[in-house]
């Protein structure tokens, strides 16, 4: 069997002394120095897969779609192009998921008002947004009182409870995005400025439903976002997916939204209400809500509800000794499509993810190359990410090679073309131990793991590895670096802060002839690296102690080492 060697990027020496401390500590392997990571991974079909799935022709990878339809295919034909097996249901490269597509009407309308005067008028765009998860035709809200819930969590184990004492049934709630703890910067109050999964407004929507509200208002702050309201109104307007509920979304408040930090503030000013001093306080224990003065909701909502089939993408390699136990890797492969609205209406998504879903593919065919490892490894290109994880969440229900014998997975998302860096982001840093192992490989080559640099934007729980970590299996989420080797620290985190501000989840996201992706592949030779080490050993790396999922990995893997 053919074994990797590190990188040709380091001196033979330093090469072989860093194999023979891995082969030490974490495995009985030896390694075979002839074959190098930089000719396995190909810079130039990087490009190639990147500018064509990011080009207009794919019409914004929107599932369910022409563009989306297109993407599988030639996935699925780049998967088999590179010798990967195909790994998706009944012998193909597919896996089915079914979703739910919802598109509101023109005339679906919600309105804010205060004694009979309009405050906020949900424009879809400038103002405000909303939509409903519901699937009923015909939706309707007369009347509906707001009431401020604070940042809308409930949390047993910090003690907190933003609805403490009240009834909500037949209300509005109006909430504040990310959690208390980013707001005091108190690393005692929940964690600080890293967001919790309370933070996330997935969470704040489904506890809303969960207390009984009539609908679910999220006021938009670009600093607890993380992202200007550009991102929302580009997200969450035309077409909807979601998974197919059994219960239709009776779970769900019937209308749920955002509003501008400006339209929140002429409600608290129409109700006499100070915005600034209620929000401070919002951040602090004891805190209980408060009701709004008055102001009222009314919504009417038309919609059509279809059904619409997208796929995870899947290929393989089996493993020689042990083809039972699996590697993962996974990145999202969809975008936002295709809105219709301005002389650029195609959200090409280049970076996010065109870079990710071009990686797991050249990594697969790197697995190929280098010879199969002694465990399987198995490539998943998931859909629907961009409507709130929802391939990665089916896979995570319904998983195409058993969790508990998933060894570790690799979530790619996004990576930037800054161009070769000497550090590699972690994102969630501290969490399993495949951090141990990425250390490994980074160390030759000089580099070094950087934790998120904005651990309160909450991005370990924004993309799709958090729905198999949620399920036990340890994941790494790792992007490129952003400490360019000539340029420094800063050019990197300019580059990054122009992307998010100009580009992110917007038309401008576009593939562009002068990127360095010099960095892109340094990142996928790492990333194979990692991976392939790892199917190679006989670890089961876990998640440290402490955290959150260890639990359930101890549960998941009791009894099969």
């Amino acid at each position: 069997m053919k074994k990797i060697a590190l990188l040709s990027t380091v001196s033979a020496a330093l090469l072989l002394a860093a194999c023979a401390v891995e082969d030490t500590e974490t495995s009985t392997d030896t390694v075979d120095a002839t074959l190098n990571v930089d000719a396995l991974i190909s810079e130039a079909d990087l490009q190639r897969r990147i500018e064509t799935l990011s080009s207009d022709d794919f019409m914004g990878r929107a599932p369910g779609t022409e563009g989306g339809q297109m993407t599988l295919d030639y996935l699925a034909a780049e998967m088999e192009a590179a010798g990967l097996e195909p790994m998706g249901d009944n012998g193909t490269y597919f896996q089915t998921v079914t979703l739910a597509e919802a598109t509101l009407s023109p005339d679906s309308s919600m309105t804010i008002t205060h004694d009979g005067e309009t405050i906020v008028e949900g424009d879809q765009a400038e103002n405000a947004v909303f939509w409903t998860k519901k699937t009923d035709a015909e939706l309707s809200l007369n009347g509906s009182e707001l009431v401020f819930v604070g940042y809308g969590v409930v949390a047993p184990e910090f003690g907190w409870n933003d609805y403490e004492g009240l009834d909500v049934e037949g209300k509005t709630v109006v909430m504040l995005v990310n959690d208390p703890g980013f707001a005091t910067k108190d690393e005692s109050l929940f964690n600080g400025d890293a967001m919790t999964y309370y933070g996330r407004w997935t969470y704040k929507y489904e506890e809303a439903g969960r207390q009984g509200a009539d609908a679910a208002i999220i006021i938009h702050q670009t600093a607890p976002a993380s992202y200007p309201w550009e991102v929302v109104s580009g997200s969450w307007t035309g077409p909807q997916l979601d998974v197919v509920r059994a219960d239709g979304g009776a779970d769900r408040t019937v209308l749920e939204g955002w509003v501008t930090e400006d339209m929140a503030k002429a409600m608290f000013t129409s109700a006499r209400l100070d915005f600034d001093m209620l929000t401070s306080q919002a951040a602090t224990p004891g805190f209980m809500p408060v009701d709004m003065g008055g102001l009222e909701l009314d919504a009417s909502l038309s919609q059509s509800v279809t059904t619409v089939q997208s796929a995870n993408v899947a290929g393989g390699v089996r493993g020689t000794e042990r083809p039972d136990e699996y590697v993962l890797y996974m990145a999202h492969w969809d975008h936002l499509g295709n809105n219709g609205v301005g002389e650029d209406h195609i959200y090409n998504g280049a970076v996010d993810n065109a870079t990710g879903t071009a990686a797991i593919v050249e990594i697969g065919e790197a697995f190929v190359e280098a010879g199969a490892p002694d465990r399987s490894a198995i490539f998943v290109a998931v859909t629907a990410e961009e409507s709130g994880l929802l391939g990665s969440a089916f896979y995570a229900s319904q998983p195409l090679v058993p969790l508990a014998q998933t060894v570790g997975g690799i979530n790619i998302d996004a990576i930037q073309p800054v161009g070769e860096t000497r550090d590699m982001l972690v994102i969630g840093h501290g969490s399993s131990e495949l951090e141990d192992r990425l250390d490994t490989v980074l160390a030759p080559r000089g580099m070094r793991i950087e934790p998120d640099k904005n651990p309160s934007a909450g991005y370990f729980y924004r993309s799709d590895h958090i729905s198999l970590a949620k399920r036990g299996v340890p994941m790494l989420y790792a992007d490129g670096g952003v400490d360019h080797v000539t340029k420094g620290t800063a050019y990197g985190e300019a580059f990054g802060k122009e992307y998010t501000e100009l580009r992110y989840h917007k038309p401008a996201d576009e593939y562009d002839n002068s990127w360095d992706l010099s960095g892109i592949k340094q990142a996928s030779e790492i990333l194979f690296e990692l991976g392939y080490n790892l199917a190679d050993s006989n670890d089961w790396p876990n998640w440290y102690e402490g955290n959150e999922f260890r639990a359930l990995r101890d549960e998941q893997r009791a009894g099969l080492d």
